[in-house]
């Protein structure tokens, strides 16, 4: 009985980290296709399920939707973008309503799940580029990684509170 109560905790605590990330961004559409394919093909795959994701380039409100700008990049196993060079290249995504450009900002990880619309041609600087459109259904922004802290041990700096650490009453105090 203690067994059955132990197994069924640990499978609602693994069930309650799995459930925050939505099932449409946690797992890849079906055909699987590229920004690649999605651009060489034009109009032929418009309706198609995807799920991309990428860095935030650039936001622009309308006044019935938002379109966000993403620099693609390779989805891990939970959906998140890897932190690499890598890119399959630009996308734009339709997201009905308004979303705040001071929280979808500019170097922001996003992942993207919807179909494909009409591919739209826009310039990036002077160059003519043409750009995949995701109408998106499922919009997941990813919290910004916590930064990464290294400490440096000298270890050949004197401890002034060896034997006993500090404070006192933690260490070796006799």
């Amino acid at each position: 009985m203690k067994q059955l109560s132990v197994m069924l905790g640990l499978a609602l605590v693994l069930t309650g980290c799995a459930a925050t990330i939505p099932r449409s961004i946690r797992e890849p559409a079906p055909g699987n296709i590229t920004i690649a394919e999605a651009r060489a093909a034009g109009v032929r795959l418009i309706g198609n399920r995807i799920r991309w994701g990428g860095t935030i380039a650039g936001v622009e409100n309308h006044a019935t939707d938002t379109w966000i700008e993403v620099v693609e990049r390779p989805l891990d196993g939970d959906g998140r973008p890897q932190q690499t060079d890598q890119t399959g290249g630009r996308f734009l995504v339709q997201v009905p309503g308004f979303l705040d450009p001071s929280i979808y900002a500019n170097g922001r990880d996003i992942t993207v799940s919807g179909t494909l619309l009409a591919p739209q041609s826009r310039d990036i600087g002077e160059y003519p580029y043409t750009f995949p459109v995701v109408k998106a259904q499922r919009v997941h922004l990813w919290p910004r990684p916590e930064p990464v802290r290294r400490y440096y041990y000298n270890p050949f700096w004197p401890d002034p509170w060896y034997p006993w650490g500090y404070p006192f009453p933690y260490g070796r105090y006799y």
